[in-house]
């Protein structure tokens, strides 16, 4: 999974600051990084919003117990890989349909987080890795 997010969007922290780019070598550029990814995995799902956000997984030697899936919903995008162990009770907590996936239950998690529901994201066990924008 690759996700490049331009500094208008959001600011890298510190551990993150390449090396080289404090040097006076130029660094690689968002879009350079999102064709290397693309130009080397295969099957290369990607998604460029404007200049600012490049998303990108493969499907690709994945793991058939971490799975990677994207989806958009009310303009909030989510690339996920993994599985959520107790994603029956949670699509009941959150008021989901059984087609609901772990994708969408993370999209439904976080807005119900960013809208101060009162649930606390200790629901959501399992083994997982995401990006969120």
């Amino acid at each position: 999974m690759l996700g490049v997010f331009s500094s208008s969007i959001v600011s890298p922290p510190d551990e993150l600051v390449a090396a080289g780019s404090r040097t006076a070598s130029p660094k690689t550029t968002a879009a350079a990084l999102w064709k290397r990814f693309q130009e080397k995995n295969a099957s290369t799902v990607s998604v460029e919003i404007g200049e600012h956000v490049h998303l990108a997984y493969t499907h690709h030697n994945e793991s058939p117990f971490q799975p990677r899936s994207f989806a958009v919903k009310d303009e909030v995008f989510c690339l996920f890989e993994g599985v959520l162990e107790n994603l029956g009770h949670l699509r009941q907590q959150y008021g989901l349909g059984k087609s609901a996936n772990e994708v969408l239950l993370v999209i439904e998690a976080y807005k119900a987080l960013r809208d101060r529901a009162p649930y606390p994201v200790n629901h959501v066990v399992g083994h997982l890795k995401l990006i969120l924008f």
